[in-house]
């Protein structure tokens, strides 16, 4: 009997302190890992984020940029870290309802391994090619690809990103062969897009608009069905003659799996009270960013479906890595 009350106190003690931990939260550094290089939309927002975080908070936030292989190298990390709210991951279209139907074999499972806290963005794709191409129209690039089967080339982030299912979306609509160049990050793809060492690009809307607006490349059309807000004269693909065509890179904050509910709660209050700020809205609407954080339960709904969708999309292309 005293054995029995004994393991009863030690595990009541164990509730406790687990409680109280969970309560203290955070009490030490935070760390928002980003799967892909510096400079493009997820990295802003986890800048974002740990900027203002910082402030209210009184502790140290900090971006950590592990790119690489579609996002897989930073989103196993995170997977693989202890659920406690102190290693966060931006997630994004690829990570979760992409990877899992392009590689054969993850080391992790991008829904099942992972906590989601809030919607943060999205942005539109768009579509830019180097000036040495010579086309100002998608009509103009669509004939010039079809006159040389697998000449023209398109760059990605990586493998398995909605800029590189964009390509391969296009590929299929537009009934071209046009062959894709991954790279690490979307820095080292885009000094060959301006030079001319690749043809096009899909790039998110937020990074590209510097190029664009410094002429440094030509935009042809964005991914989503109407024009985007953030770049009004720029046509969509869908209304220059690629009906039903829509791709759209969206981004979100996730733990791993078995995150303490109470500190899942505490993060999407947090996240929903900086993007909520009309200053920060303002800041990353003029860069092509549309803030929409939710709570995670629409989120999760939001993935499945998106998950399902690009399922499809990867099926149909025969895309797939090892």
């Amino acid at each position: 009997m005293r054995n029995w009350i004994a393991f009863l106190s030690l595990l009541l003690a164990s509730f406790v302190a687990q409680a109280q931990s969970n309560s203290a939260w955070p009490r030490e550094t935070i760390r928002i890992v980003v799967s892909f290089t510096p400079g493009g939309a997820p990295d802003t927002l986890a800048r974002v984020l740990a900027e203002d975080w910082q402030k209210t908070l009184s502790i140290p936030v900090m971006v950590e940029n592990r790119p690489g292989h579609g996002g897989n190298i930073g989103a196993d990390f995170v997977a693989k870290s202890n659920p406690d709210g102190y290693t966060l991951l931006i997630g994004t279209v690829g990570i979760h309802a992409i990877n899992g139907a392009l590689y054969e074999k993850l080391s992790y499972d991008p829904i099942n391994d992972f906590t989601p806290i809030s919607f943060l963005a999205s942005t539109p794709n768009v579509l830019i090619v180097n000036k040495q191409l010579g086309v100002q129209s998608l009509k103009e690039l669509i004939a010039l690809a079809k006159s040389k089967p697998n000449e023209l080339t398109f760059g990605s982030s990586g493998t398995g990103t909605s800029i590189h299912m964009s390509g391969e979306l296009f590929k299929d609509l537009a009934g071209v062969q046009i062959r894709h160049i991954p790279y690490k990050g979307r820095a080292q793809s885009l000094p060959d897009l301006v030079s001319g060492r690749i043809s096009m690009l899909f790039d998110n809307l937020a990074s590209a608009l510097p190029l664009i607006k410094a002429n440094e490349v030509t935009a042809l059309g964005v991914t989503t069905l109407k024009r985007s807000p953030s770049a009004p004269d720029i046509p969509s693909l869908a209304e220059q003659g690629l009906k039903g065509f829509e791709a759209v890179s969206w981004f979100s904050l996730m733990a791993p799996a078995k995150l303490p509910k109470d500190i899942q709660t505490r993060l999407n209050q947090l996240t929903i009270q900086t993007l909520s700020k009309p200053e920060i809205r303002s800041r990353l609407l003029s860069g092509g960013l549309e803030p929409n954080p939710a709570s995670p339960e629409d989120l999760a709904r939001y993935i499945q479906l998106e998950a399902a969708k690009w399922r499809k999309i990867v099926q149909q292309s025969g895309a797939k890595e090892q």
